[in-house]
């Protein structure tokens, strides 16, 4: 049996209990159908339906908003090193059904095996690195004045919403839920209606775990109705969401009235620029991983290539001879690198580009083709002879679809980097030290990797500038988000104190 067998046959088992019993919405530690009744969710991989799903409305966001809210005291007031240990056994329980976490990802997104094999040990890492700061996230600071000791501390902000994706859910959410479990927030966790079956399986491992009873809650739905219901629900504190930029403005609308604190991830047109001086085999590899890997479903994607034209030719055609060798295939076969679009309505938007590529002028120099008529597949792409003010140069495709530009200098390059309203990340590839130092201080982009492919690092910062979000992740960053500071003053004497009245 070969391991794509083996992979599907282990998958069905997995499979077995959502075709029979389908995905409820988990509120306060209760199994919940909802209010709208159900909708399905289908594989991208043939098109076949997966399970029934509990469609979630706004009095199923509201019940999940009171449990969480009514689980936050206690959650709260828990003692450091408990809570931490609930964290440690949820990495745990995800480090032990990894393979049934990545099985289910790869069918319910199209995902590759190949990346979301790493995927669930990822999310496991996100939950022992944030347990490991418990202890002390709550740290403030001993600021003295000549009156007062001034100290400072960080207090749990109460419930948040989690509005996660669907490129890699299990992943992303963890990024998200982790660090509000750690602060001492409880949730409501709402995930992409599109890929809901992770979800499930993560509340399942947290409870499992010791996780109290409504500290983490999960409704499904669509944005129109469970979305807006959480955005807009006065006991929800903040909205933490990854998605694209045009939801991000509606959650800021619908929070206002409410003053919700939002931190926002949002899309991207990622520059990545290849001067002549570099490392030009190890760029190459870059760029096509950045591009091509995670299906290019991911907003990090370093969508435009900015070549110099000293070097443009040979590495295009270098280009062109590697994107026409991705292997696209069955996501659960680990030879694949690319399997299909995440859904019918996506795998329309990514291939309308084809034409709208063509129509401005561009070449499509590899791909620019659909696969098949059993799932949403494309062939990997490539644009060449693009300007940046083409559609295929200015609006986030997000899928496995590169636009080369070439540019004369580094001026020329810089203004081309920046010459869009997205600014998520950059990556830099030039062997000249001070080029690297004065590009990456004028590249605006809220992350910048110099002569490397993106490579999280957890306690650094994580977000974007201009319509790429609001806030960051990762590290003190996601406390600061989750965490309100608080300032108490205690006089050291009997200062002067104005006298009114007298």
């Amino acid at each position: 049996m070969s391991k794509l067998d083996e992979n599907i046959a282990t998958l069905e088992r997995h499979l077995a209990r959502f075709r029979e019993g389908g995905i409820a919405n988990r509120i306060g530690g209760q199994d919940r159908s909802g209010g709208g009744g159900t909708f399905q969710t289908v594989s991208p991989v043939d098109k076949s339906v997966i399970c029934d799903v509990a469609r979630g409305q706004a009095a199923d966001i509201d019940a999940a908003a009171q449990a969480a809210h009514d689980a936050f005291p206690a959650w709260r007031d828990m003692p450091a090193k408990e809570r931490r240990a609930v964290l440690i056994r949820i990495a745990e329980g995800i480090e032990a059904r990894a393979e049934e976490i990545a099985l289910c990802e790869c069918w319910d997104t199209g995902q590759a095996w190949k990346f979301m094999s790493k995927a669930a040990l990822r999310g496991a890492e996100n939950f022992r690195y944030f347990a490991d700061q418990v202890t002390s996230a709550r740290n403030g600071q001993h600021l003295p004045s000549p009156t007062l000791m001034n100290v400072t501390t960080r207090k749990p902000i109460g419930p948040v919403g989690v509005i996660t994706p669907w490129n890699t859910p299990f992943m992303l959410s963890t990024w998200k839920i982790a660090p509000a479990l750690a602060a001492g927030c409880t949730v409501v966790h709402k995930p992409a209606e599109a890929s809901p079956l992770t979800a499930r399986l993560l509340v399942e491992i947290a409870e499992e775990a010791g996780l109290p009873p409504g500290v983490l809650n999960t409704v499904n739905g669509f944005g129109e109705d469970a979305g807006r219901a959480l955005c807009e629900h006065r006991l929800i504190r903040a909205i933490a969401f990854v998605g694209e930029s045009r939801t991000g403005s509606m959650i800021v609308k619908q929070g206002a009235d409410t003053l919700k604190r939002n931190h926002l991830e949002l899309g991207g047109k990622n520059p990545v620029i290849v001067f002549d001086d570099a490392d030009l085999d190890r760029a190459l590899d870059a760029v096509i991983f950045m591009i091509y890997s995670i299906n290019g479903e991911r907003c990090t994607s370093s969508s435009r290539l900015l070549v110099q034209d000293t070097i443009r030719a040979a590495f295009e055609a270098k280009l062109i001879d590697r994107v026409n060798a991705i292997k696209v295939g069955h996501p659960l076969d680990p030879a694949t690198e690319i399997g299909p679009l995440i859904s019918e309505e996506h795998f329309a938007k990514v291939t309308s580009y084809f034409d709208i590529a063509q129509q401005d002028g561009a070449t499509v120099a590899a791909g620019g083709e659909t696969l098949g008529d059993d799932g949403y597949f494309v062939k990997p792409t490539l644009f060449t002879g693009a300007r940046n003010d083409m559609r295929i140069a200015q609006e986030e495709i997000f899928g496995p679809v590169l636009t080369s530009i070439p540019f004369a200098t580094e001026e020329e390059a810089l203004a081309l980097a920046n010459d869009t309203e997205y600014g998520l990340t950059g990556y830099v590839w030039t062997n000249d030290l001070t080029r690297a130092l004065r590009f990456t201080d004028a590249l605006e982009a809220g992350m910048i990797w110099v002569n490397s492919e993106n490579v999280r690092h957890l306690p650094t910062p994580f977000g974007g500038v201009k319509a790429s979000g609001i806030g960051r992740d990762g590290g003190d960053w996601s406390f600061e988000f989750y965490m309100e500071q608080k300032h108490i003053g205690f006089a050291t004497g009997a200062h002067k104190i104005t006298r009114l009245g007298i």
